[in-house]
């Protein structure tokens, strides 16, 4: 997909634990699918359609990358992993958990697995109400009406009771909040753009992300790379000196944080590898020059992977000037790093293994990778 959608999330319990229901459908939820960004107050609401126990309903808004009827068949999993067993003829009775998606963005969809907007929403107080405090200004587009329009309208006569009880949102056990800005490191192909932004979109962070498409010493150097080291390592130089001067001063109130996919140190990395000794010593000697006044991350997250699983993203990504970097090269550059860090008393680092993980394409790896981050133990 091009982009995140926010799609509208009604949950319902009238069997057991509600509650406990209710807060493991979200957890799974966001293990599965997405982030989770607001959630509505829990509502103890009476049953429609039926004779039985009062339902627990609320209603979250959700972000993922996922494509709706994707989503809806995650939700029926979760439904079945919570102990949901539904039948073409079971009309309305009671049931352990009930999740139904409500809205998508602004979209329409009626397909056989889907319909959005859903159908009975603007009938039931127990969605509206909920759906009023998340999301107010809301347009439903098919009905042209807001969510205080349709409740207004609305001829159910249920009473909602809010309950004093609120249900944990996921997302906020990973504490970003801790750091003002976080730097992801790696080496070629590890992956450091896709982590800086997924966590970005998802936290509310600023991202820097390094402009090596702009260089035009780069194909160059992959072609001569004696020729063309020196020259290249200075262009690098000079622009992340300027990138990260101006985007650390640039304040953004509206952001939380700031993390990038590189951090200064890698100039000194690289270059100590491509360079001859003579001119990395004259290097070295510019770059403490330039960055000694530079803020340094509070946070160096290094993604270490294995040189197989490097080559495989690299071609997987397909830039033609790096298909024919050499094993040799990348151990080099894990080397550098490792070597770097093992020496490094200035940076609060963490060292990930993500050899076995692919946290772009499983949501579980992400999470982990997340977790890995954001341990107690480890921070500053």
């Amino acid at each position: 997909m091009d982009k995140r959608q926010k799609i509208y999330i009604s949950l319902g319990s009238n069997k057991g634990d509600r509650l406990k229901h209710l807060q493991d459908a979200m957890n799974l939820i966001f293990n599965k699918i997405g982030k989770i960004n607001i959630i509505s107050k829990v509502y103890n609401t009476p049953a429609v359609g039926f004779d039985g126990d009062d339902f627990l309903n609320c209603c979250v808004i959700l972000e993922t990358d996922l494509a709706p009827e994707k989503v809806m068949q995650e939700l029926l999993v979760v439904e079945t992993s919570l102990g949901r067993v539904r039948t073409e003829l079971q009309g309305y009775q009671s049931r352990i958990i009930d999740l139904d998606i409500l809205f998508v963005d602004e979209a329409v969809i009626d397909s056989k697995l889907l319909q959005v907007p859903h159908p009975e929403l603007h009938k039931r107080k127990f969605v509206l109400k909920p759906l009023l405090e998340i999301a107010p200004k809301l347009i439903h587009p098919t009905l042209g009406k807001d969510m205080a329009e349709l409740l207004e309208a609305c001829e159910d006569t249920s009473e909602l009771e809010p309950i004093n009880i609120w249900l944990k949102n996921p997302s906020k056990q990973f504490q970003f909040s801790n750091y003002n800005y976080i730097a992801i490191e790696g080496n070629i192909g590890a992956g450091k753009t896709s982590l800086a932004s997924m966590i970005s979109k998802d936290f509310n962070a600023k991202q820097v992300l390094e402009r090596f498409a702009e260089n035009p010493f780069l194909p160059k150097f992959y072609q001569d790379a004696k020729r063309y080291a020196f020259t290249l390592e200075m262009s690098f130089l000079a622009d992340r000196y300027q990138q990260i001067s101006d985007d650390l001063s640039q304040l953004d109130l509206f952001k939380d944080f700031i993390i990038s996919d590189y951090d200064i140190y890698k100039s000194l990395i690289f270059s100590k590898i491509t360079l001859p000794e003579d001119e990395f010593k004259l290097y070295r000697k510019l770059f403490y020059l330039m960055y000694k006044d530079i803020a340094k991350p509070e946070l160096y997250v290094y993604l270490y992977q294995n040189t197989e699983r490097l080559q495989e993203n690299i071609k997987k990504r397909g830039r033609e000037y790096e298909q024919n970097i050499e094993n040799d090269y990348l151990d080099k550059i894990n080397s550098g790093y490792l070597e770097f860090l093992k020496n490094q008393s200035e940076l609060n680092v963490k060292i990930i293994d993500i050899s076995n993980r692919d946290f772009v394409e499983n949501r579980e790896d992400y999470l982990w990778v997340l977790s890995e981050i954001c341990k107690e133990n480890d921070a500053a």
